[in-house]
C-alpha cells in the first residue's frame, strides 16, 4: 500500500470514528435548577462510559412543551411530577425507565448584602417586607414548577392573596435567582440548591415541607431516545451520581 492509500485509509476510519462518536452523543433535557449538578454528572458518565452528554436547560415546562414539538432528546428531566406526565400521558416517554432522581427544598431568599429578617409562618407579613414598591422573584406559577410550588405553599399559609399582584414571573427558576442576585427583587423563592450555588444571595428562611406537594425530579428517557439513554436515567441513580447531586444540595427520593 502506498502512502497516499495508507493516508487515505486513515482519513476514512478517522471520519467513521468521529461520525460513530456523534451517533452516540446522548441529548438531556434538565430543569434549570439542575444546570450545575448534571453538567457535573455528564462529566463523570463520559469518564465512565466515553458516551458524550450535551444538555439543554430551561423550565420544565419550556422543554417539555419542546419535546412535544418534535425536538430531539433523549433524556427528559423534570423539576415537578406534573409535566413528566403531561408527556407520558402523549406517549413521549419510555414509561419503564421513569424514576425519581432527587428531592428538593423551597426556600425565601434575598440578596446576600439584605438586612431582611422573616420567620415563614401561616399568615407572615410577606407584602410588608417586600416594602412599598418591592417585588417577589419566582418562577412563573402558571407554568414553571417553582412557581407552582411558591403558590401553593403562599396560598396555604395564607399570604398568596397579599403579594399575588406583586410577582416578578420568571421563565425558569434561575432567572429567579438572577434577580434577587442582581437586587431587582428584595425577595425571591427558589429552591435550596440554586440558593446554594450563588454567593450573591443569602437564605433568608425554608419554606415547611407540609406547605406545598414534595419536591421531586423524575427522569425518563424519551419515546425516541438513542438505545444508551436508558443507561444514562440508570447512572442517575447510581452511588456516583447520587454523591455528586448531595454535594449540590439535593436529597435522596
Amino acid at each position: 500500500m502506498n502512502r497516499k492509500s495508507l493516508l487515505a485509509g486513515l482519513l476514512l476510519m478517522a471520519v467513521a470514528s468521529a461520525g460513530h462518536a456523534a451517533e452516540r452523543v446522548l441529548t438531556v433535557f434538565a430543569a434549570a435548577s439542575l444546570t450545575n449538578v448534571m453538567e457535573d454528572i455528564g462529566k463523570a458518565y463520559t469518564a465512565q462510559t466515553q458516551v458524550p452528554v450535551r444538555f439543554s436547560f430551561a423550565a420544565s415546562s419550556a422543554l417539555a412543551r419542546q419535546i412535544e414539538s418534535g425536538a430531539p432528546a433523549d433524556v427528559f428531566a423534570s423539576a415537578d411530577q406534573q409535566w413528566m406526565d403531561y408527556l407520558a400521558t402523549r406517549k413521549l416517554i419510555q414509561p419503564t425507565t421513569r424514576r425519581d432522581v432527587v428531592t428538593n427544598t423551597l426556600v425565601l431568599v434575598a440578596p446576600a448584602d439584605s438586612k431582611a429578617q422573616l420567620k415563614i409562618a401561616p399568615g407572615f407579613d410577606l407584602a410588608g417586607a417586600l416594602g412599598a414598591s418591592g417585588r417577589l422573584a419566582t418562577g412563573d406559577p402558571a407554568s414553571v414548577p417553582v412557581g407552582r410550588y411558591a403558590r401553593a405553599a403562599l396560598t396555604k399559609l395564607g399570604v398568596w392573596k397579599s403579594i399575588e399582584g406583586r410577582l416578578i414571573p420568571a421563565d425558569n427558576v434561575r432567572t429567579a435567582l438572577n434577580f434577587v442576585a442582581r437586587g431587582e427583587a428584595p425577595l425571591g423563592i427558589v429552591y435550596a440548591t440554586d440558593a446554594h450555588v450563588d454567593p450573591k444571595v443569602r437564605v433568608v428562611d425554608v419554606f415547611p415541607a407540609d406547605s406545598h406537594d414534595r419536591i421531586s425530579y423524575p427522569a425518563a428517557a424519551t419515546s425516541t431516545a438513542a438505545p444508551n439513554a436508558q443507561e444514562f436515567v440508570k447512572f442517575l441513580g447510581s452511588d456516583a451520581a447520587r454523591a455528586i447531586f448531595e454535594r449540590a444540595g439535593f436529597t435522596r427520593p
